[in-house]
Order: C-alpha cells, then structure tokens, then sequence
C-alpha cells in the first residue's frame, strides 16, 4: 500500500519503541521511503543504528546537528514526508504538540509540519486518563489531527487498562488513510464483503472460499477519500478497517437484512460479498449423529438476491454495484447479471480468483467493457473506487 510513498516516524521514549522498528521494517518492504526522528529519551531504549539498519536512512536526533541543518534542515525534512507519524506518542510530546512547544528536533518538526499527521499514544493508563492528557488530545483533534489508539490491555509497567500501542496493522491502515483526499466527503458508502455460513446443523455448515479481502479493500480505499464508510462482514473478514464501521454478519439472511438497512439512503452500494445461493430448507438443532445408514439427502432452497433487493428498494442507493465470479463467458454472464438485478456496473473476475491476494477481471456498465489486469486488491481497489467515482456507470 506504500509504494513510492515517503513517510517520516517521530518516536517518542517508551517502551513500544521496539514496536516501531518492526512497523518501520513493514513500510520499507512495501516500497516506502522511511525516516525516522528520534527523541533523546527514545534512543535510551533501542539504539539510533537500529533504525538505520531497517530503513536505509541516517536516524535524525539533534535539532542544532550543522550537518543536518546544511543537508536537510528540519523545515524541508518536514516537506519531505507524505505523512508523518509519531509513535509511540508519550504524554509528554502530545502536551508539547498541543501547546506549541518546540524544544527539540522533533517537536520543532511537528510544528513546521503542514501535511497529513498521525499520533500514536502510548504511556500508563493514569497517564492517559488524566484530565491535562486528554485536554490535549482533544485540542490535537480540533486541529485535525488523527489520534489512533491507545489500545487496551497489558501494560509494561505490569497494570491493566488503555495505554498499549495499537497493533502494526492499525497504525498502517490510519497512515494509509491519512494519505488520502477528501474526494469523497460527506458521502455514505456502504460494502459487504466475504462468504456466508449456512447451517445444516450446529457445527456444521455450508460455506465458499471467499476471504472477503476486496470488500475490506474497497472500504479502506473509500474511507481514504473521506467517504463515511459502512462494511457489512461475513466470516472470515478481515478485521474492521480503521476509519470504517463494522457489522459482523454469519447466514444470507443476516446479510440480506443488514445490507437493506444500510444500504437504504446511502450515496453507494457495493455488493462483494460471496453470498450463498442455497440455505438449508429445515436446520437441525444440535448435531447430526452418524448412524447405520450413511446415505443422508438434505433439502435446499434459494437465498435473497440482495443486489436485485437494494437496487428495487424505497431509498435505493444513487449506485449500486454487483460483484460477480464466473467459471465461462464471464462479460456475457455478468451483463446479464448486471441487467436483471438492476444495477448500475458490475466487476466479474474468475472463479479461480476467489480467497487469493490478487485480481483482475472486466468492469462492465451498460454497452462499457473494460478489462483490468490482476492486481494486488487494494491496487484494484483504487482503480475501481475512481470508476465508481467518476460516474463511468453508463455506456
């Protein structure tokens, strides 16, 4: 997600600092550009060449470093980057962010810093709740910035409550939001994503492959462009994206309802999820015994159609797009998809395609055909959230 992207880390002095070296590790493997301000109280818990080693670039410590003043400066370090993140975040740095105070290098760069910022707090639980801490953050917030976390749990200094850094997964998905535009703001989407479990008894079920990583893709790359996001989860998704609402749903039906009551009023529709065609038509309570006859016939009936559902609902959504995975004369399939259900495009991709981490397949919009090459899915994603955008819905 981070490919040519330039990101500056200011870590603050607490024991997360560890946590950093593997988040900055991450970004680097990903095709960023990473550097990385640390404060002094930093560098007493992981060494300055630490950094250096992950990232490929000298670790910037002194405010008053000539060298670094004549080469970079701390105002263009500050142009440099896409984003900046400080993590971990102590008390200290968000009352000197919050005040204006510029006594070191890295908080003289927050200042001079006029793009897109994320904090990370991370300290003591007593530290966090004190009524001066939370002044601060919430004056950060007024001023736009995007504060993650903390995250509750085990503390280093043995007690239990909010403090902990929030996972590596979490502060990458709020920077790649915060690299993000605006394009979307003040409009409501709405995505459901991954398979559907049908129960034939209590423990077992009818279920796809689907790993619901493209609707999750599309939530994220929409709540990037400032669109308030809605994600309707079947099993197996993965975790709700940062920035998005999340309903966890397991059956059809439980999808069906949920996907009409958001979807109702919404500015768009994106139906990716692998919802099951067929249900068991009578569910057994408990579980089913192997007995002396193993032959076993069961009775199935259709589900709702839920595209076809949202597209002829009161309210109906301004763009309702299908999603569609097929085995044979995929453009033809899905057209007809598309035109009996109502909706205003569809994306079909190959079966083949399902559960993996990557996929193309052909956009289809009235008389339009337009055919993408398999890409990383949230690189398709992107691509398919600047269709939607563009109001490439008709031929």
């Amino acid at each position: 997600m981070f490919e040519d992207k330039r990101i500056l880390i200011g870590i603050g002095g607490g024991i997360a600092v560890y946590r950093i070296a593997e988040l900055a590790r991450s970004l680097y493997k990903q095709g960023a550009a990473v550097r990385c301000i640390m404060t002094r109280a930093a560098t007493r818990f992981v060494s300055p060449l630490t950094f250096e080693s992950l990232t490929g670039e000298r670790v910037y410590q002194e405010l008053f470093d000539l060298t670094s003043e004549r080469e970079m400066g701390h105002i263009r370090l500050s142009r440099w980057a896409d984003v900046l993140l400080v993590a971990p975040a102590t008390a200290d740095l968000l009352a000197k962010f919050a005040h204006g105070v510029c006594d070191d290098l890295l908080t003289t760069l927050y200042r001079a810093h006029d793009g897109a910022a994320v904090l990370a707090p991370a300290m003591n639980s007593a530290m966090w709740e004190s009524p001066a801490t939370q002044r601060n953050v919430d004056s950060l917030r007024q001023e736009g910035v995007a504060i993650i976390g903390p995250g509750v749990g085990d503390l280093a200094c043995g007690e239990t409550g909010p403090g902990r850094l929030v996972d590596i997964v979490q502060l990458e998905q709020a920077l790649y939001l915060a690299m993000g535009d605006n394009a979307l703001s003040g409009q409501r989407w709405v995505i459901n994503a991954g398979p559907t479990h049908e129960h034939w008894d209590d423990v077992r079920f009818l279920a796809n492959a689907s790993s619901g990583r493209m609707g999750f893709s599309l939530a994220m790359a929409a709540a990037s462009r400032g669109a308030s996001v809605q994600l309707i989860a079947g099993p197996g998704t993965p975790e709700a994206p940062y920035g998005a609402d999340v309903q966890r749903v397991t059956s059809a039906a439980e999808m069906h309802a949920a996907s009409l009551a958001m979807a109702a009023g919404a500015d768009v529709f994106i139906a990716t999820a692998a919802v099951g065609d067929f249900c068991f038509r009578k569910p057994v309570r408990g579980k089913i015994k192997r007995g002396a006859d193993q032959n076993l016939s069961v009775e199935m009936q259709a589900n709702a159609d839920i595209v076809a559902a949202v597209a002829a609902m009161k309210g109906r959504p301004r763009r309702v797009i299908a999603f569609a995975a097929e085995s044979e004369a995929h453009v033809e399939h899905a057209r007809e998809k598309c035109e009996r259900k109502e909706a205003d495009a569809i994306f079909v991709n190959d079966v083949s395609a399902i559960g993996s981490e990557q996929a193309g397949g052909w956009w289809i919009s009235g008389k339009t055909v337009e055919e993408m090459p398999a890409l990383p899915k949230h690189k398709l994603a992107e691509r398919l959230i600047g269709l939607i955008e563009s109001g490439k819905l008709v031929a």
